[in-house]
Order: C-alpha cells, then structure tokens, then sequence
C-alpha cells in the first residue's frame, strides 16, 4: 500500500479485458494429452526380467512425478498467459470499475485567497495547479475532463480532452469568490450525473479551510470515486482589517468623525506597533496605531474632520503578508444627506412654531409643511418621514397612502389631537397597527426618566442627571398593552411615547398631544433630542461598503430615473462599465449586481452623466480566518459519516502523491508478471523434459 494514502484501502482484483479469460479453457488441453497417451510402444521379449524388476518399479515412480510436474507446468503457463491477456488489476476495492472505456474525472480546484499561502514547494495554488496537471497525465488521451473551481464560470460546465484540460489549468487564477465544499461537490456530481455507463472520478485540492470545507455535509455516493488531496501551508499567520464603523449615524462636512475600526490578528504572534492609514478621497488623513494580542482582535478609533462635501471615498490600510487581499478596506459616504421630512399640521393645532423652529432652519432637513385641510400626497412619495400633528378627523385617503407609505419603508410620527373622535381614530389606529386608546386621563403626572441604555438614545446621553427636571403629562389617552417599544413612560406606568414596529417601517405614537393643554414636552429640553433622534432613525442610509460575489440590492431613489435610460455601474477613476439588473420595488429603484463585480474599490451610479451615489465593495472576509482542517480530522470525519468511496492524500511527499494518483487512476497492473511468470513456467517444462531422466 502506498505510503501516502491515509485511509484503509481494501485490494480487490478487476481485469480490464474479461473477456479474454475464456481462454482458461485451454488448460484442457495438456490434461487431455496427459491422461490420453497416444504414443505406441512396442513390446520386447527376452528372458530373465526377474532381477529388472526392481528398477522398473522405480522408474516407473520418477515417470509420473515428471509427467506431473511437466502437467503443472503447462496449466500454470497457459493460465497466465490467458490472465496477461485479460490484464488483471489490483485496485481499491471501494473503486468503480476499471475499464477501457472512456473515464470522466472532475477536478476541483480551490483557487480562493487563502491558497495565497506558502509551503516548502512553494505557493499553495501553483503546488495544486501542478498536481492537477498530475493527475491529467495519468489518466489515457481518450479520457474526458471537467475542472471547476470557485468562479462556477459557464466554460467550466464542459468536459475537456487531455490537452485542453493541460491548457485550461494554466489558465486558472486567485479569485475572490468563496464556495462551500458541499455546493462544489454538488455541482461536480450532478455534471458526472448524466454519464452513468463510466468509471467516474473526482479530485479535490484544496486547503481545507474550515470556515468553508464543510466534508461532514456530504453524503457518500457509490457512483464515482473522492480523493481529497489537502495542501498545508507552512504558516497560517493573517493580520487584516475586518470592518468600518462611524459612530454618528450622519457625516456633515465641517464635523470631527469617531471612525471605528476592527483589526483581526490570526497568527500565533503578538502584534505591539501596528498601524493603519487612513485616506479619504485619495488623500491620507490619519493615522491610527494598535497593538492586538496572537489570535485575538482590536478595536480602534481613528478621528478626522469632513473637508469635502457631498461623496466621498475612504479606505483602511496596512501592511501584512503573504496574505494581501484584506488589508485594506473601502468604504463610502455621503456628507450632505438630508432628511425629507413632510409635516401634517391639523386644524386646531397650537405646537406648528416649535416644529417649523426644530426643521426648517436646519440643513440637515428637507421639511415640507402641509395642512390638514390640503394633503398633497405625491409629497410621501420621496418622504423619510411623516409627522401627523393633531390631526382631528383622519380620512380614508390619508389612511391608504399612510398605509403604502410604511409598506416602502418610510417611519410616521403620530401625535393625537386634543379631541379625539373614537369613531375616526378606532379605524385610522387599527389600519396602521397601533393599539387601541381608552377615555381621556386627566390625572397630571411627570414622565419616568428615559433608560439611557435604550437604543433608541444611543449617542444622545453622555450621563443622565438623578435630578433632571422630567416632562409633565396634563392628559394622556390610556393605550392597550402592545409589543412595542416604549421610549417614554409615565408615573403611573402608561405609555407616553411608543414605538410600534413593522416589517419595513416604525411608528412612533404619542399618547397625548404636545400642546399646553395636555402636556409641557415641547418646552422641555428632551423635544429637539427625540425628534431629531426620530428623524434620523428615519434616515435609510447605504451601507459604508458591500461584498463581492454576493447577492447586493443597492437601493436608490427613483425620482427621475426612467426605464428608458437605465443607471450604469462604473468603476471608479476606471473604464469599467455595466448596466445592472434594475427593479423598482416601493417606489424605490433597487440595483442587483450578482457577482457581476470581481475587484474590490470603488464603484458610481452613473445616470445620464451624472453620479447619483457613491459604492464601495470589499473582498469577503470569510477567507481571512486561516484555520484549516487537519488530515487526521479529515480521516475522523470520512470514518464517522462512513464516506466509503473517499480516500485522502497526504500532499507532504511529492513522490508518494504521484504514486498514489497512478494508482488511484490505472490501479496496480499485473499482467507483465503473468506473462513474466507464464514465460517462466515454459521455461520449466522445457528443462523438465530435457533434463530430469
């Protein structure tokens, strides 16, 4: 057994030419002339035989062992000379069976970022390209071959001659893309599926890495034969920036920024003065420096002013090798967003100047005001935000749109009129999801102070004081227990503000109006806090950065954009150009690029000449945690799950992978040893005959 198989591997013998041991029938032949002498003797007379006697017994004994073993001979010679016709093999009992028939073999080629790594033949995907090129050479020119690797590109759902496959290889490069072995195989089998009537046989060389080699997933299928041939690297050392945060949710020109950053150290050794770089539109901004412990992680802040307004282009840097793809990160924003605010004052409503104060003097806001009397609803369509303030009879209509408004995403504010007409409010209530009211309280009660541990305050306490003078609730409509969340409570344990959330959108209800009359909230120092906090919870901001081979909805405002002169996708200082797959889903344009992109950097949407948003997208980080399953884990797992047909190589000792791929492949031939034997065995029966008397 070859030394570098690391499974049990039970011989079986197979011949490739079955037909040929008819020929054993032949061994016939040397019997029927053995036991049917047909040579004639001749009798002699003469007298006195009595002292011969003796030495004719004797004579006659040595004539039949002679005979016999000249029998012998000559069964064993045609026996073997019919089996080296035949060509016996000795196999992996497990095998399909060998045939002269055309073979298919599949080979799965990891080519993700981490065989980027190094062993003492060299890098790890140029050592499994070379062992690929082995395996080829072993097999016949009349073989048939299919490779695949983690881009699943169409010109891989083929099979290829001996030649092309050699041509192919040399081809194949380091890609982003990251599969699971399961899904690799899956698409290795069901390729073989459809040719049943072949031996089939499928190589694996990869490095096993565990965040993606899922071997215990797969389930053993008799039709074709699995060797893994695992690489080791040397080292699995990788120190690579894992992502970006800010901790303002909003980025204004003019405005220091707390940029968060996570540096992942996967090696055995500490890191004590690293840093990173960071640069903003090409320009290097600041520095950040850290240190991180072996197979542990960093957080870091790194701190700068906006200068430019409007998009902007970031990214992350440091220095780390032989693994190179995640040490840097891009990533985007935009620092003049605004938040379309659209606000519905009611008829008897008393609070429209602290509200037109808080919104319409402030950059940050694009704030529509309308009257309860004139709703313009085309002024939802492009809204964040919906405040109903007061209103006192909501209509149909209003509820409809209300009702599509939150379906696309956007969040309202409701704060009920001083009057409540139950017959009106029931309906309006039911139809968003709020809880139902009860009768007016009139028992005049303080608020309880906020948690500032609620996300919903994030960022807006640095401290809250025990003593802090708290709003005062005059009235308030008792609402019905529900599962959403409250944000401010009353004395008593009444809800004062709610947050109700649905599937796309929130809902945050008052239970009171804000004026004079039922509560002093506007007046009090929490009002411009909680609403902006509300509005700009209500802000759907894009993601810093995206990744790559995945499935992204890049979501876009669909204002002015027309199927008829669709957005492109452009690379960023580059002639990269694409038009995406484009669906408007709630009035709003969604952008899908399904691994249409391959480099990391950045990206535009481009319409009719002009950038309407900025993009980002980084190499999966998945890649990056170098953590690999061990051989004798692998060996575990084939015998745990019973994975009779796969067989593992250990890739350590090229010689001993050589020999074993030609095993595994033609199997040990032994029809020269029958024909050397059988040549043997004539060669005694001709020294029988001639020299044993």
């Amino acid at each position: 057994m070859n030394n570098a198989r690391l499974c049990v591997i039970l011989k079986a013998m197979m011949f490739v030419y079955p037909l040929f041991l008819w020929a054993l029938t032949a061994i016939s032949i040397p019997i029927i002339i053995h036991l049917f002498n047909f040579r004639r003797y001749k009798k002699v007379y003469f007298t006195n035989v009595h002292f011969l006697k003796e030495l004719q017994l004797e004579s006659q004994s040595k004539s039949r062992l002679k005979e016999l073993l000249i029998l012998l001979s000559r069964i064993l010679a045609i026996a073997l000379l019919a089996l080296a016709f035949a060509q016996p093999v000795m196999v992996n009992k497990n095998n399909s069976v060998v045939s002269v028939n055309q073979k298919s073999i599949s080979i799965y080629l990891d080519n993700s970022f981490s065989m980027e790594e190094v062993n003492k033949q060299g890098q790890l995907f140029e050592s499994a390209r070379k062992t690929a090129k082995d395996i080829v050479s072993s097999y016949g020119a009349n073989d048939r071959f299919h490779v695949i690797t983690n881009d699943f590109e169409g010109k891989h759902q083929r099979y290829y001659t001996k030649e092309d496959m050699l041509n192919e290889l040399n081809e194949l490069k380091i890609s982003p893309a990251v599969r699971s072995f399961s899904d690799v195989h899956k698409r290795q089998t069901e390729f073989l599926g459809s040719e049943n009537k072949r031996s089939q046989f499928i190589y694996s060389l990869t490095d096993a890495q565990k965040s993606s080699f899922n071997l215990q997933d797969i389930k053993n299928d008799s039709t074709s034969q699995l060797t893994i041939i695992p690489l080791e690297a040397n080292e699995t050392n990788n120190l690579y920036i894992d992502s970006c945060w800010f901790e303002s949710p909003i980025q204004q020109k003019g405005f220091l920024q707390k940029l968060n950053v996570i540096i992942q150290n996967k090696s055995q050794k500490t890191i004590d003065a690293g840093t990173v770089r960071l640069s903003i539109n090409g320009n290097q901004t600041s520095i950040g420096s850290f240190s991180v412990e072996a197979n542990s992680k960093k957080e870091l802040t790194i701190a700068f002013t906006i200068k430019n307004e409007g998009l902007n282009y970031g990214s992350l840097k440091l220095d780390d090798y032989p693994i190179t793809f995640d040490d840097e990160l891009f990533f985007t924003f935009n620092s003049k967003l605004t938040i379309n605010t659209v606000f519905v004052n009611g008829k008897e409503s008393t609070t429209l100047p602290f509200f037109n104060s808080l919104f319409a003097n402030d950059s940050l806001f694009n704030y529509v005001q309308l009257s309860e009397n004139a709703i313009d609803y085309s002024k939802f369509k492009n809204a964040d935000l919906v405040i109903l303030n007061e209103i006192s009879e909501p209509s149909n209509g209003l509820i409809s749109e209300l009702s599509k408004f939150t379906q696309k995403g956007g969040n309202i504010v409701v704060i009920p009129s001083t009057k409540i007409k139950p017959e009106l409010y029931t309906p309006f209530y039911s139809a968003l999801g709020l809880p139902a009211i009860s009768n007016l309280d009139t028992h005049a009660l303080k608020l309880n102070k906020p948690d500032r541990n609620d996300p919903f305050f994030e960022g807006v306490f640095e401290k809250i004081d025990p003593q802090l003078n708290l709003p005062l609730s005059l009235q308030h409509y008792p609402q019905a227990k529900s599962s959403g969340q409250l944000i401010y409570t009353i004395q008593n344990g009444d809800p004062f503000l709610t947050r109700v959330t649905m599937q796309n959108s929130s809902i945050y209800l008052f239970a009171s109006s804000l004026s004079e009359k039922q509560s002093n909230f506007c007046k009090h120092a929490l009002f411009v806090p909680t609403f902006i906090r509300i509005a700009v919870t209500s802000l759907r901001p894009q993601p810093l950065f995206y990744k790559l081979n995945t499935s992204n909805a890049i979501r876009l405002r669909s204002e002015g954009l027309t199927s008829e002169a669709p957005p492109h996708i452009a690379g960023h200082g580059t002639k990269m150009d694409m038009i995406p797959e484009m669906r408007v889903i709630n009035t709003n344009m969604n952008l899908f690029v399904d691994k249409q992109l391959a480099l990391a950097g950045f990206y535009d949407v481009v319409w009719q000449g002009s950038i309407k948003q900025n993009m980002a997208f980084n190499y999966d980080r998945l890649e990056s945690n170098l953590i690999f399953s061990t051989l004798e884990e692998l060996k575990d797992i084939i015998s745990k799950n019973s994975l009779k047909n796969y067989n593992l190589i250990d890739h350590k000792n090229t010689s001993s992978v050589a020999k074993a791929i030609q095993l595994e492949a033609n199997g040990t031939k032994l029809w020269k040893w029958c024909l050397l034997f059988s040549l043997l065995f004539i060669a005694i029966e001709i020294c029988l005959i001639r020299f044993l008397k």
